[in-house]
This record gives C-alpha cells, structure tokens and sequence, in this order.
C-alpha cells in the first residue's frame, strides 16, 4: 500500500521538482524544550522515536500515534509535519510528548504481509511509549489522529498508565464503507485523477471486505491489505470500547474533514461517549490545517501547520 492518511487513499510525499522543507509553527518556541532520541522495543521490534522534554514541566505528558500508513513519528507529507507541529506546540506549554515511527514506516511492504493487522502496527510499542514517558511525568495521555484515534481507546484499555485519550478524527465507520465513500468524492473534486473504474474497484473491495473470511486474497480486498487486517477491523468497534474506558476524553474534528467527517463518523462518538468532551473546528481538514472551501487531495500537498486551536484545545482539556 502507498503511504496513506487515514489508510484511506495515497497522496504526494512532495512535489516533483520542488524540494520542501518543514519550519516551525509560530505558536511553539524551540527554546522551551530539549528533544532525546529514544529506542522503542516491543513486540520483538525496536522503532525510533523522539522524547520532547519541556523547561519547565507540568508533570503533564502525551504519547502520540500517527495516522493510517507507514507515517514516520512526524506524520510527515511533503513539505508538513502536523505532529511536529503539535509535539512542539504542547511543549511550549510545559507537556512532554513521546512520539516514535510506526514499525511500518520504514516498511510499508509489511502492511501487506499476512498477519498484518492494526492492533500489532499500534500496541505494543503505544504502551512501550506510555511506560518510558511515564518515567518522567505524573500522568499519560493519549493523543491519536485518525487510525491512530481510532485504535487509541484499545491501547488505553490494555494500558492501565494511560490517564485520558485525545481523539483526533477518529473513523468510526467501517473503512472499507468509508473508503468508497471518500473515493467517490474524489471522483466529483478531480475526475481527471479518480475516473469511475477506481470507484468501480473500491465498491468491489469493499464488499469483499464485508464478507472476508481468513482465505480471502488479499488482492480482493482494499488497498491490497491481507484478511488478517480486515478481520482485525471487524472485531474492534472504537466506540464500544472507549465508552467502556474510567478515563476523560476529547474527541476533537475537522469540519472540512472530507474522510472522517462530521456526518458520518462523529455521531457515534457524540451517541456512544455523553460525557466526553466534543470539539469541532469548522475550518479544519483531516490534518487540522485551517482553510476555506472544499477540502481536497491538493491540501496536503500545501505548506501549512497545525491550526493553533488544536494544541490549546489539548492543553487546557488535560487533566
């Protein structure tokens, strides 16, 4: 599989002949932080990752997990680094941030291997970052963007030092549903890259997904990955479970959001979580950059940050 957001649909790492670099948001202040490189071991795989250590600490701190795709511990896309951008913003207001390259980063060919499934790309080295970062804080959140949000409430059930969840877009409607719903309006804002055959193929898949069973080719299913993952999405309903969670949680998403929307994927948090904290932020995309008209592709292809709204959001909900 390409490298995704939301492991929903492939989009540019960078424009052809046009190198472009992150810099940082004006909201975060390199000097209120030092940052460690840190080795995660878990599962019988080790990842890097980055341990942002502020100033002066509040004895707060967060563990952050990437959205769907081999991302790196930036969620890097081009020219942006949205949890970069979120990782020194936090600091800058005296958070610790613990954030590591999933095991697929460097490995996007294990996304297809059989076996693959969401629950092993996250959970084992999420609670290895919740124990080292619970060395040097009082208290762990989780603050997970898209898959990353949605796999979150099961790392927080399986971890007992995880003291709230911050969902960031999380999907609560079944991908491979969400999948052709997203490549149908692709198909409307850009015909030229999306013709009918595409949506043709993704309504396919999607039934085969509905119906996997563990011998069904992974060539049938979406985006190439195995019957391991698609049985694995089956089985965990992210609503259920963090409902089920003693923790506080904020759910936090984008009104311009075209693939975790406010129509289809917000109603079960608002139906399944009454007590949590629900904040949307109307002119914000899937990556929670600010902007005006339709979200499309070409987003994120553009230098932009995090909207500040975000982090402080996050800051003043902390418990």
């Amino acid at each position: 599989m390409a490298q995704q957001s939301h492991a929903m649909l492939p989009f540019s790492n960078h424009e052809k002949g046009k190198p472009m670099t992150w810099t940082p948001p004006p909201y975060a202040d390199p000097a209120a932080f030092t940052e460690h490189d840190i080795t995660l071991d878990a599962a019988g795989r080790t990842v890097p990752g980055t341990l942002t250590l502020p100033a002066r600490p509040t004895g707060r701190g967060a563990v952050l997990l990437t959205g769907g795709g081999p991302f790196d511990r930036d969620e890097t896309s081009g020219p942006n680094k949205p949890l970069k951008d979120l990782a020194w913003g936090l600091a800058t207001k005296g958070v610790a941030i613990l954030r590591f390259d999933k095991i697929t980063a460097n490995r996007p060919e294990a996304m297809a291997e059989p076996g693959y499934t969401m629950t092993a790309e996250y959970v084992p080295h999420g609670s290895a970052a919740v124990r080292l970062l619970a060395e040097h804080v009082d208290q762990v959140v989780l603050v997970g963007h898209s898959m990353g949000g949605k796999i979150a409430p099961k790392l927080a059930a399986e971890e007992p030092l995880v003291a709230g969840v911050v969902i960031m877009a999380g999907d609560t409607q079944p991908m491979q549903h969400a999948a052709v719903r997203v490549v149908r309006y692709l198909m409307q804002t850009n015909p030229e890259a999306v013709p009918p055959e595409t949506v043709a193929l993704f309504e396919r898949q999607a039934v085969a997904a509905d119906n996997v069973s563990p011998d069904t080719p992974a060539a049938d299913l979406p985006f190439g990955a195995p019957a391991s993952f698609w049985l694995d999405q089956r089985a965990y309903d992210p609503v259920e479970t963090a409902a089920k969670l003693d923790v506080p949680i904020l759910v936090l998403q984008g009104g311009r959001d075209y693939q975790v929307t406010v129509t289809d994927d917000l109603p079960a948090w608002r139906a399944g979580l009454p007590n949590a904290t629900i904040t949307i932020l109307d002119a914000d995309n899937h990556v929670f950059f600010a902007g005006e008209g339709p979200s499309t592709m070409t987003d994120y292809q553009l230098p932009g940050h995090l909207d500040p709204a975000v982090v402080t959001a996050i800051a003043d909900w902390l418990p």
